[in-house]
């Protein structure tokens, strides 16, 4: 049986983990970034996960009612 303090004691250890990568992130460069992302958006296409123009088009005219019922 887990115990509140078993619960409490998992949440901190996952906060460290947590601290630790958000450093790890904060200290790579933005070339390091864009290699990052160009590879998870490689994969994306490997597995085949691309949108259709029409799903990216909707998504658009969602931002954009967005941006003018907020006045942005």
């Amino acid at each position: 049986m887990v115990t509140r303090d078993d619960l409490i004691a998992w949440r901190e250890r996952w906060a460290l983990v947590n601290e630790v990568h958000e450093a790890e992130v904060r200290a790579l460069s933005s070339a390091q970034k864009l290699e990052q992302l160009d590879a998870l958006l490689a994969f994306a296409r490997w597995l085949g996960w691309q949108r259709s123009e029409a799903e990216v088009q909707e998504v658009r005219d969602r931002w954009n009612r967005l941006r003018r019922a907020y006045g942005v």
